[in-house]
């Protein structure tokens, strides 16, 4: 099968590689269509893993095999598949933190080599913990597979929204108008949450309003304070999020964010120390939170958001690559081009 190869930082070598083998409780999935996330992105441009590797976690697409042992899967069958299941038993698990489980860090999809996601391949393995404990998820013949690719990003955002204990008739700051910063901005919507937003590039300014943001305003803009106040009746956003984190977004949503507010980071931080003067935070009694993957007690709610489409994903959909194209889509995301938000790739459209 063809696959995009990690060998090193900023090598990527589309390369025929086995179709992975299984275990008698394993399923095999053919995949029709993945999404490239920011995750991918730092993945392949800077030196955080070890190659040979193959990544791509937003999959969606058919059985094409199952183990002897697999009950209530069949052949042909469309599914999305998350890339983490958590072991449900550890503290970690019953303190309802998921993603801190060792058991979601690291078991996951492959299509060989370190197991790593494995979606940027035309087959990916399906590990059988996985496919025991709900990392499959049928597709109903409604739905497209190019939206059901999105659940485990709709999941995401969707627990850093509740991990902020954000409600209706809230005001929210949201840092960042890209792929996840949209989405984010689509399910406060759905929520009934006004959300203003900042990004450093003008024409993301006009995707965040038509999706669903009642302001947006360049990170740059002076009276970006005077601004918010304007919009929140002189109090301050009742909580920030930060799908983009440096030192600047994380200043600003401290200027905006009321007495009693939240901020919560749901992206890696680019500037890896900034400023935090502690006073703030407590004189002002702000609460600093942090929100990373999945949480499976919202996979329920997050599935009838994005299957009965509650949220238009369809929006976000910018660009479409074969999976040859791979390091083409990667230079695109990277550079902001304009009119680019969420790129999806199809590893079987193979020429």
């Amino acid at each position: 099968m063809k696959a995009q190869v990690f060998r090193g930082v900023n090598q990527l070598s589309y390369e025929d590689v086995p179709i992975p083998t299984l275990d008698a409780d394993e399923v095999l999935v053919e995949v029709e269509v993945v999404g490239l996330g920011r995750e991918d992105l730092a993945r392949i441009r800077y030196p955080l893993y070890s190659p040979p590797r193959i990544f791509g976690h937003q999959i969606a697409g058919k059985i094409a095999a199952v183990g002897d042992l697999v009950e209530d899967w069949s052949l042909g069958q469309r599914v999305a598949v998350m890339p983490h299941v958590p072991c449900f038993r550890c503290h970690y698990c019953l303190s309802g933190k998921f993603s801190l489980c060792k058991t979601y860090q690291d078991i996951t999809t492959t299509s060989g080599f370190i197991p790593s996601g494995g979606g940027f391949a035309q087959y990916v393995k399906v590990p059988g913990h996985m496919v025991r404990n709900g990392g499959l998820i049928d597709v109903p013949e409604r739905v497209s597979l190019e939206p059901a690719s999105f659940l485990y990003p709709v999941n995401c955002c969707l627990k850093a929204i509740k991990k902020a204990k954000v409600s209706a008739g809230q005001i929210i700051f949201v840092a960042g108008a890209g792929p996840r910063g949209l989405l984010a901005i689509l399910l406060l919507k759905y929520f009934g949450v006004r959300s203003v937003v900042v990004d450093c590039h003008p024409h993301r300014l006009d995707k965040a309003l038509q999706v669903g943001a009642e302001a947006a305003f360049l990170a740059s803009d002076r009276d970006l304070h005077t601004k918010v106040n304007y919009l929140s009746s002189g109090l301050g956003v009742d909580g920030s999020l930060l799908s983009i984190s440096n030192e600047l977004t994380y200043s600003q949503a401290l200027d905006c964010t009321r007495k009693g507010g939240k901020i919560l980071v749901f992206s890696e931080f680019s500037d890896y120390s900034i400023t935090i003067n502690p006073n703030l935070l407590y004189r002002r009694e702000i609460d600093l939170l942090g929100s990373h993957g999945a949480d499976f007690q919202l996979q329920s709610q997050a599935i009838d958001i994005l299957f009965n489409q509650r949220i238009d994903v369809e929006l976000l959909i910018s660009d479409r690559y074969p999976l040859e194209d791979l390091p083409k889509a990667v230079d695109r995301i990277a550079k902001v081009v304009p009119d680019t938000y969420k790129i999806l790739l199809y590893p079987q459209d193979v020429r």
